[in-house]
């Protein structure tokens, strides 16, 4: 299992207020906050992956890797399209709005969304299986 993934934020407040609400909205809680990153997932379960946002260790500004997404998976199409609107509404920029991709499978569900920093996100639905 994935323990934490973690992407780079060239401003810390801007990534919170763009973060806080798709979180809340999942369900996940603030584990960690400091001066240089933040930490959503399930704060009381240490086996629930996380995700960081904050600046990068080695001091340089943060970039973006060409192929590089989170995906986070959900039931139902609607909360894709929840999640969607809440990135756009908080300084997010559409990579592909809400969806079926029967190009990947029959039945999948995606919208895919970009940062305030760039990185890409997923939200997805996969296929019932039959």
């Amino acid at each position: 299992m994935i323990a934490y993934t973690m992407v780079g934020t060239r401003n810390l407040e801007n990534a919170q207020t763009f973060y806080d609400p798709l979180f809340v909205e999942m369900g996940w809680d603030v584990c960690w906050k400091d001066d240089s990153c933040i930490s959503y997932g399930k704060e009381t379960d240490l086996d629930f992956p996380r995700f960081f946002v904050g600046y990068p260790f080695d001091g340089q500004e943060a970039s973006v890797g060409n192929g590089t997404m989170t995906a986070f998976q959900f039931a139902a199409p609607e909360q894709v399209d929840k999640l969607y609107n809440i990135a756009i509404d908080n300084g997010g920029s559409d990579e592909g709005a809400p969806g079926y991709r029967p190009q990947y499978a029959e039945g999948f569900y995606a919208a895919y969304v970009r940062d305030c920093d760039g990185n890409k996100l997923a939200f997805v639905v996969y296929p019932e299986e039959a």
